[in-house]
This record gives structure tokens, sequence and C-alpha cells, in this order.
């Protein structure tokens, strides 16, 4: 094993591996081009299911994705002497007259870090900046941070009385299911659709329009609103973006916020096909830094055709690594619930989730 290549930039003191298996679903036909999804997992019937999903869709003609937004964000928590000092700072920030002088400040930090915007919120003399930029290729997380640095070092010079509590304030928001990532997104928020014919419907899923768009209403959407859910209205998408996470050397943590998603599903074209599109605002992925340097996890993005940095057009590979992950859980999801409502889960589970060694032997 490469020591050096983790030293210093993924783990410290480190003691060896831990060995994961890695499948491969596909190919997921998306946006017209074909992908081999490399998933590792530990979970017998995962990638068996998104396979099923990715042959689903190719057989009616593929997903379409759209990129709605790109901004990693970062938000400090801080404190000024009153709240009408406090607010006196907001409307600074946020006054359109100020924004050139601020990103300048900030785009200083990084060749590909740029400023889109800042918004606050108060909490009684409390003032959280929710800062939004774009950063290439790379997650952005350490990008972000170094310009949101360099902007609180300028405001100090109008605002001495404001004392920086924590570069980041929870308002961000990094690693926990928030409503602000939910409604403003975080990382790449990206649509994937595709319409399913009724016949591959019938024939690959092995079930019916009818029982997958009311199993989603009561499912996803009506059983995830009673169960209080905040952006959990699907089926399982933080399987698949979790084992996408892990095979290609993102943050498996940011699987928190990454995964917040709701699938929907309708009958069209006179009720024949079916159509299923998933919506996730906050999908955190990077093609450069962190786990994304170690030759396992880089062989599972050339895979992808993103490895590294896209020099003629920067955080093209990032942005496409997102809509894969979008496309791939569409797959994924399309493929449970099939199972679900034709009532075959436990009998998959049985079959690919079970082992038939005797583990005490294995142990001796």
């Amino acid at each position: 094993m490469d020591y050096q290549a983790i030293l210093g930039q993924c783990c410290e003191m480190p003691v060896g591996y831990v060995q994961l298996p890695v499948g491969v679903a596909g190919p997921l036909l998306l946006d017209g081009r074909q992908y081999h999804v490399p998933m590792a997992t530990t979970e017998g019937c995962l990638v068996a299911s998104v396979n099923r999903g990715c042959r689903a869709i190719a057989a009616s003609g593929g997903a379409v994705s759209v990129l709605l937004r790109d901004a990693m964000s970062r938000a400090p928590a801080l404190k000024l002497p009153s709240a009408k000092r406090a607010a006196e700072l907001k409307m600074f920030v946020e006054a359109p007259s100020n924004f050139e002088a601020l990103a300048a400040v900030f785009n200083k930090s990084s060749r590909f870090g740029r400023l889109q915007g800042i918004k606050c919120a108060l909490a009684g003399r409390n003032l959280y900046m929710r800062f939004t930029c774009s950063t290439g290729d790379a997650m952005g997380m350490n990008m972000v941070s170094k310009g949101v640095e360099n902007v609180l070092g300028y405001l100090l010079n109008n605002f001495p009385d404001m004392d920086v509590i924590s570069i980041s304030g929870n308002y961000c928001s990094d690693k926990k299911p928030t409503a602000v990532n939910w409604i403003e997104g975080r990382g790449k928020s990206v649509v994937c659709e595709a319409t399913i014919k009724g016949r591959v419907v019938q024939s690959v899923l092995k079930t019916t329009v009818e029982k997958l768009v009311e199993l989603n209403i009561i499912k996803n959407l009506a059983g995830s609103a009673v169960a209080g859910a905040l952006g959990g209205f699907n089926a399982h998408a933080s399987n698949i973006v979790t084992a996408l996470f892990i095979a290609t050397g993102q943050d498996p943590a940011q699987n928190v916020e990454s995964s917040q998603c709701i699938t929907m599903l309708e009958a069209v074209n006179d009720g024949k096909d079916l159509h299923i599109s998933v919506t996730m605002p906050s999908i955190e992925v990077g093609t450069i830094g962190g786990g994304t340097c170690l030759a396992s996890q880089a062989a599972c993005l050339n895979l992808l055709g993103v490895k590294g940095s896209n020099h003629g057009s920067p955080g093209a590979n990032a942005r496409l690594l997102a809509t894969i992950v979008a496309g791939s859980v569409l797959a994924g999801e399309l493929s449970l619930l099939a199972a679900l409502a034709a009532g075959q889960l436990v009998k998959s589970h049985m079959k690919y989730n079970r082992s038939s060694k005797d583990v005490a032997k294995a142990a001796s």
C-alpha cells in the first residue's frame, strides 16, 4: 500500500486499509452516454437492484439530467454587541453595492473559488453568514473556508466589534440533514428523469405502472411525511449515494445531505407508461482532492470518465459525477419500488443478502 498517498491528505496514523467489495452496475444510459457505475457495498442485492433499474432505463431510451445549481457553502457564526449591530452587518454584506468588493477579497484565496452570494440569518445578537461559491472540480470545503476567512478579516476593518465564534456555525450545513440545504441546495443540485415504457415495467420490473404510482404516493410521499422526514421522500437514495461515494473517494459522511431526495412517479401517455424523477438538491462531490487520489478510487473515477480536473472546462468533471450519482439513484429507486410493489423484496434478500458459509468454520 502506498501510505505516502494518504499522509497529509486522507488519514493520520494509518495502520492499514479496510477492504470493501466493489460491484459495477449498468450500463446506465444517461444524457445519451453509457456509464458503468462502481459501487462499494456490503449489502447484497444493492448492485443487482441498481443494475436492473439501469436495464429498464436503457430499454426505454435512457434518462435525462439537469444540473440546477453548483455552489458549495460555508457559514461562520459571529457575535456582535447587540442585535441591532448584527442586523447592520447583515445589511452590509447583503447589500448589492458591496458584493464586488467582498467577492474580490474572497476570490483571492483560490484560482477556482468564485463567490456567488451571501445570505444571513440572525439569532439574537448572533449572526450566521452563508457564503456560496463555485469550486471547480473539487468538492470545495477547504476552498470556501479559506475564502470566508479572507472576507471575515476584511470585515473586521468596518466591524471591529465583530467576534468570530466559529468558521462553521452549522448554517452551512455540513454532514447534517437540514432544511436550508433542502431548500437552497449545497454542492450540486440535480434533477434526473426517465419515462419507462409500460412493456418494460411488466417485463423487466415485474409490476404495473398503476401499482408503482400508488406505492410511491403511500410510501415515499405520505409515509415520509408521517415520519417527519426532512429531504427523505425516497425509497433508498442513501444506499446508492453511499456506495458510489466510497467507491470514488468522496467523503462518506456527506452522504447525509447528499442523499436528500424526493422521488416522483406518475402515469403518462394515457396511463400506459411511467414517468419517474429524482430531485436531489445537495450532492457534494469532487473529482480531485481527498480520497480521489487513492489508486482504487481514482480507477473508479476513471471508469466513469471523470478522473481529475477538467482543464478545458473547470468543474465539468465534478458536475458530470453529480449527474451520474442522480442517474444511479433513479435506477435504484425504480428497481426497489418495483420489488416492493411485486412483493419480491424479502425473497430477493434471502437469495442475495445471506451468507451460505459456515461462519464458525471460516473464523477458525
